[in-house]
């Protein structure tokens, strides 16, 4: 018996494990997009987290192909209250992304109107208060 190769993998990082990682091993077809994207609306839903990492790394030549399978999966993501956010994105894929307009944050980074977290300013002895 035999089944047919996942195109995408739904892991859990093991040096973060509340973060969901979508591993995309190769190019994704047409007919593999809707049950990723339900797997990422399905464990946004029930973890409650508010991102999946998706690993874009051998998801192959970048091209329109690769552009629409992440536009769905950030839609889906979005349904569900959740984000994607890429983890070893090739720079063309990421230039490609920006040119049709499509931001995607990058993982490790914070979004612009959120602070680092755990940054904290350090105070010399005898600064003058603000």
């Amino acid at each position: 018996m035999s089944s047919a190769p996942l195109a995408g993998l739904l892991t859990v990082d093991a040096t973060t494990p509340d973060v969901l990682v979508l591993v995309l091993p190769g190019p994704v077809t047409r007919d593999e997009v809707p049950r990723l994207c339900d797997d990422v609306r399905a464990r946004l839903e029930s973890t409650g987290a508010g991102f999946v990492v998706c690993d874009v790394a051998g998801i192959g030549p970048p091209g329109l192909a690769a552009v629409d399978v992440l536009a769905r999966l950030e839609l889906a993501a979005r349904r569900a209250g959740g984000r994607i956010r890429l983890r070893n994105p090739d720079p063309a894929l990421r230039a490609l992304l920006d040119l049709v307009g499509l931001r995607f944050e990058p993982e490790g980074q914070a979004e612009e109107r959120e602070p680092a977290g755990g940054v904290q300013e350090e105070v010399e002895p005898g600064d003058a208060p603000l």
